[in-house]
Parts: structure tokens; sequence; C-alpha cells
């Protein structure tokens, strides 16, 4: 099924299209998977966040990372090639489905070793986890992303960066609720929660991006 939410540029479509068209590509295997979701509308992050991601974890350069919302894998394999082999990645998925694929994807990779997949929903297994980790890459249902923040805070080291995929909700973000979907108020409501929360707390410093539907990087005050 069509996700509408995921073809409304947020900014003018000329430049969209050149930020996904004219950046360096993905090549080898890894490109082969984006292209290969691309054409049957599988949901990965589109290539300006990937190129921006590649860019982000060269200069952090973090060793333990941290993903919410696994997916077919194309992100948890993207940061992994992007880092040296000693980099852990733990990534969280619920769904069986995607569970199979990533781990197609991660066996096909090579990357077994590198990358831990944890089955079972994050509201459960976030709890569980001591960290910390020196990146978190949070993309899973947007309505669970205030729920999941303090968690994700807790476990992020004092210097770590927290980067929260899909915020604008395909640019209806700070349109009056009643002007949206009733089918997508619930989201439309967590997401400025969360918008309130990492933009106006004391404790945290945060930046908004217009990368695909929106792109949030948050880090800790110390």
């Amino acid at each position: 099924m069509r996700n509408e939410m995921m073809h409304r540029p947020i900014i003018n479509e000329d430049i969209l299209h050149y930020l996904r068209t004219e950046q360096k590509p993905l090549t080898g295997a890894l490109g082969e998977l984006e292209e290969l979701a691309h054409e049957n509308g599988v949901p990965v992050i589109p290539h300006e966040t990937v190129v921006f991601l590649q860019f982000l974890l060269k200069q952090k350069r973090p060793k333990t990372i941290l993903e919410i919302g696994t997916a077919i894998g194309f992100s948890a394999s993207l940061m992994a090639n992007s880092l040296a082999k000693e980099a852990k990645i733990t990534t969280i998925d619920r769904f069986p489905v995607m569970i199979e694929k990533a781990k197609a994807t991660f066996k096909k990779m090579g990357l077994e070793d590198q990358v831990t997949l944890l089955e079972g929903d994050a509201a459960d297994l976030l709890s569980t986890l001591e960290g910390p980790y020196d990146f978190i890459f949070m993309d899973s249902a947007k309505a669970k992303y205030i729920t999941f923040l303090p968690e994700c805070l807790r476990l992020l080291s004092a210097d770590g960066i927290l980067m929260v995929d899909d915020i604008f909700q395909a640019g209806t973000i700070l349109q009056p609720i009643e002007e949206i979907p009733r089918k997508n108020r619930a989201i439309h409501r967590k997401l400025n929660e969360f918008l309130d929360e990492i933009t106006k707390s004391p404790e945290l410093t945060s930046t908004l991006l217009p990368l695909g539907d929106g792109v949030a990087l948050i880090s800790k005050n110390n």
C-alpha cells in the first residue's frame, strides 16, 4: 500500500531531485538493496539522508550504535559499512516479516558478527539495555518517539548523538489538528509533543534538518 506521507516533498521538488540523484550513489550490495527497496516501495531512508548519515558517522566515529526500527536492515547495513569493523550495532524490530528480511540482509552483507538484531517491541526491550551508546538512530513508529525518548537519553553516552527520522509528517506537522485526517491525528499530537520536548528542554540541544521527512539531531547538555 502506498504511504502518502512518503511521497510529499517538504522542500522544493527540484532541489529534492538534485539531492537524490546528484550525490554519490551507493555501490555493491548496499546500492542494490537501496535500489530494490525503492523499486518495491519499501520504506528505507531516502538518499539525501543516506549521504548525511554517512558523513555524520565518519565524523563522529561511534563505537556503539543502537537502532530502533530495523525494517529490512538497510540503515544498519549502511552504518556498519560507514564505520570500522570494531563498531558494534544493536538494532530492534518487532515485525516477523521484517526480521526475516533483515537477517537475510545481514547474512548477505557479512555483518552477522557486527550487527545484533533484537526481536521484540522496543517498549519492552529498551529498559533491558545498559548502554551507553555513542549513536542512536530512531526510525520506528512515529507516535512512539515521545515514549521512547527518556530511555534513549538514558542509554545515550554523555557526548553521544540521537538521530530521529521522519519528524515532520510530510510537512503537515504545524497544521492545526482539525486539518489533519483523523487516522493521522494521534501521530500528529505525539510528534508535536516530541518536537516540543527536544526543542524546549533545557537539558537538551537539538537541531532540525529538512532531509527526507525531517531529521532531528539531539545531544544531552552535560
